[in-house]
């Protein structure tokens, strides 16, 4: 087994990811269990760094627009979970603890001081898991996108941001789920090509490990509790299925807030980049940056 941390590899400096995102450089490091992990990276290393971290199967260049509209100013980190975009899919680690553990390991190896970590959906989940198992001295700020957060009132299920269905299905069938799930993200479609390359990278799991990552096994306060551990500022973006769960952290939480997306699918950053690429660069510029002078 592979302990090395300290391995990055350039595989290119322009059109990465199927020319997904085309100012990012493509690079890999190995974690601390043996595992490659992929992510991108732009913008100045000395200044700020912003990671973001991707949903269920979904690849770090989700966040292509977030990479391109703060890469001028921000160290901008965008990985790909393990078995996830490039990735390397290994059939271990597919539980909260390691899932954190493998974002820790990055932070230790790609960034300097303190970061605003960004996690979207199961990646919220995971970023709660970091800061559950790490505390949050490497934490200058948390964006937390359209998951539960473990506040009241707890969650009702809901089509569309999940597939549902037969554990078993044939490599068609489990095809055409998967295109449908992914097209369900979106309010406004990002087209044909767009919508077949996230498909295709969202195959690249084993159904079982798909599976483990949608039943992780703590209780619902477990992240309500890693929320609350830290003081830094939150933001929590959502949409209206959220909403509650977001008044509840305003009240408890000393420095959270919360911005509902009314009209957006669950991939809202994507939707409506510009609004939330406004919306993450106030909040950076705001609460980070005064929360870091204070400090």
């Amino acid at each position: 087994m592979v302990g090395v941390l300290g391995v990055a590899v350039l595989a290119s400096a322009t059109a990465v990811s199927g020319d997904a995102v085309e100012a990012a450089e493509s690079r890999s490091f190995i974690t601390s269990d043996g595992a490659r992990l992929h992510y991108l990276e732009a913008g100045p290393a000395e200044a700020r760094t912003v990671l973001f971290v991707p949903g269920w199967t979904m690849p770090g260049w989700i966040f292509q627009a977030q990479i391109d509209a703060l890469s001028d100013r921000f160290h901008v980190l965008a990985l790909d979970p393990r078995g996830q975009g490039e990735s390397e899919v290994t059939r271990f680690g597919y539980t909260h603890e390691r899932r954190g553990r493998d974002i820790g390991e990055l932070i230790d190896h790609a960034a300097t001081g303190r970061i605003v970590l960004v996690g979207w959906s199961l990646g919220v989940l995971d970023t709660l898991a970091w800061v559950a198992g790490a505390g949050d001295d490497r934490l200058a700020g948390l964006v937390l996108i359209d998951n539960s957060i473990g506040e009241e009132p707890a969650p009702r299920a809901a089509g569309g941001d999940r597939p549902a269905g037969p554990a078993v299905l044939t490599e068609t069938e489990r095809h055409d789920r998967r295109a449908a799930f992914v097209a369900s993200m979106f309010a406004r479609d990002p087209g044909d090509d767009y919508r077949a390359r996230l498909t295709d990278q969202a195959l690249r799991m084993a159904p079982e490990d798909e599976r483990r990552l949608l039943a992780y096994d703590v209780p619902r306060e477990y992240w309500r509790a890693a929320v609350h551990s830290t003081d830094r500022p939150v933001l929590y973006v959502v949409r209206p299925r959220w909403r509650e769960q977001g008044e509840n952290l305003v009240r408890s939480h000393a420095d959270a807030r919360m911005d509902v997306f009314e009209d957006a699918g669950h991939a809202l950053f994507v939707d409506e980049a510009e609004r939330f690429n406004r919306l993450l660069t106030d909040f950076l510029d705001g609460p980070v940056a005064a929360r870091e002078t204070v400090h």
